[in-house]
This record gives structure tokens, C-alpha cells and sequence, in this order.
């Protein structure tokens, strides 16, 4: 990377002064990256921007895909690509996609 970090809105981009997305490691320098991993909602589930309470940001329903950035207790934080947004949702009502393989 050369040149000074861009700034990027938090809620549409999921980069944090301690991680960020690996996509995103051209634009934003961060002491760690994550590669996403795909999971889907078991049951409907509350996006927040943050680990415990704030504003909820959207209801994801069942079956809709939330890409994990990390794992913390009963947190994921990541991406709700549908909506482009980024937050936090209960881990337990994720369950991983398996990768398609040729």
C-alpha cells in the first residue's frame, strides 16, 4: 500500500481501528485483515452497529447471508451484503455455507 489510508463510513464498510476486511486492504491500513466467511441466518436476527445495544441498523429473515469477519462470545461482526451494511449480529443464529467446489 502507498499513500495515506482513505476514510470510510464504519456502517457500509467493515474496517475498525483493529481489523478490517482483506477486500478492503487497499484503500485502509489496518494492524489486522479478515477474509470473509459466509454464513446464512438460521432464524431472523437484529444487525447492530455495535457489540451491545445501539440503534438497530436491520432485521436480517432467515436464510439471508451474513458474511463474518470475526467471532467474539456470542458476537459475529461483519457484512449483511444484501444491504450493505456492517454491524453486529448473535452468532448462534448463523450457520456456515459450505464452499462450492469444482
Amino acid at each position: 500500500m502507498t499513500g495515506p489510508s482513505v476514510t470510510l463510513d464504519p456502517v457500509t464498510h467493515a474496517v475498525r481501528g483493529d481489523l478490517a476486511d482483506v477486500r478492503l486492504a487497499e484503500y485502509v491500513f489496518a494492524p489486522h485483515y479478515a477474509a470473509p466467511m459466509l454464513c446464512r441466518a438460521n432464524r431472523s436476527i437484529t444487525l447492530n452497529p455495535l457489540r451491545t445495544g445501539g440503534e438497530p441498523l436491520a432485521d436480517l429473515p432467515d436464510g439471508e447471508p451474513f458474511e463474518v469477519l470475526e467471532l467474539a462470545g456470542d458476537n459475529a461482526w461483519g457484512i449483511a451484503p444484501e444491504r450493505g451494511l456492517v454491524g453486529f449480529v448473535d452468532r448462534t443464529a448463523l450457520d456456515p455455507v459450505e464452499p462450492i467446489t469444482a
